[in-house]
């Protein structure tokens, strides 16, 4: 049964998509917060915590670089930078030090050209692309008849995917790049093993946003499918 586009018992799959994605921002903050007032036995900061974690694995062509805002932390592989926000930098906390050593672990799966990093990388336009033009393509098909319409809404459900498998390759990537992290910290003595448990906490908590992302994802797109099912059959 095809329903109107501004109402239709389908939203009920993007409320989940968006309760999830709630849920797992705030948890992430909730729990960076909680381990941003303890601070590791080192004194070390989020930068000084991150020039280790390089050093040890022999990485010395990435810059630290200090970036406005609150988790905005990120690596950028064109151009080798690796951006600490306000709330990493500077501080001695197990949460700053947990993040920066996690997106030292997308530096090192640059440098051993981890192959889902790279993949990651190459669909990111397309994915961006396909985003932007998905609906538009799927809305066109919807209201025209003729053998067009069907042909529309392939393509922007085509184009929708690709940003699901986006939000797919990401898990892999951010799973492992906090499983380098924490090896690193365990095996230098960086944290002691209770720290090393609150920073398990942090990125778990931070990759739970990974997964909530891919499900809203899968969610929008089994929406689509039913939104555009019947339309696709009659024609």
């Amino acid at each position: 049964m095809y329903y109107p586009m501004f109402w239709d018992p389908t939203y009920i799959l993007v409320l989940i998509g968006v309760v999830i994605c709630m849920a797992a921002s705030a948890k992430v903050k909730s729990t960076f917060h909680r381990y941003s007032y303890v601070k590791n036995h080192m004194g070390m900061t989020g930068r000084e915590a991150a020039e280790r974690v390089l050093r040890q694995a022999g990485i010395t062509d990435v810059r630290i670089e200090r970036v406005s805002g609150n988790l905005t932390d990120h690596y950028d592989p064109r151009s080798k930078v690796l951006r600490l926000s306000d709330s990493t930098y500077n501080s001695t906390s197990v949460s700053a030090v947990g993040v920066a050593a996690h997106e030292c672990g997308h530096a090192i799966q640059h440098a051993a050209h981890y192959a889902p990093l790279s993949i990651r990388g190459a669909i990111v336009p397309i994915a961006n692309f396909g985003s932007t033009i998905a609906w538009p393509l799927i809305i066109m098909g919807l209201f025209i008849g003729g053998n067009s319409s069907a042909l529309l809404i392939n393509l922007g459900i085509l184009a929708f995917s690709a940003s699901v498998l986006f939000q797919l390759v990401t898990l892999p990537v951010e799973f492992n790049a906090s499983g380098r992290a924490i090896r690193v910290l365990g095996t230098t003595g960086m944290l002691n093993e209770d720290e090393l448990h609150a920073a398990k906490k942090v990125l778990g908590a931070a990759a739970f946003t990974y997964v909530a992302g891919a499900a809203s994802a899968i969610l929008q797109l089994l929406r689509i499918l039913i939104l555009t099912g019947g339309r696709r059959r009659d024609d």
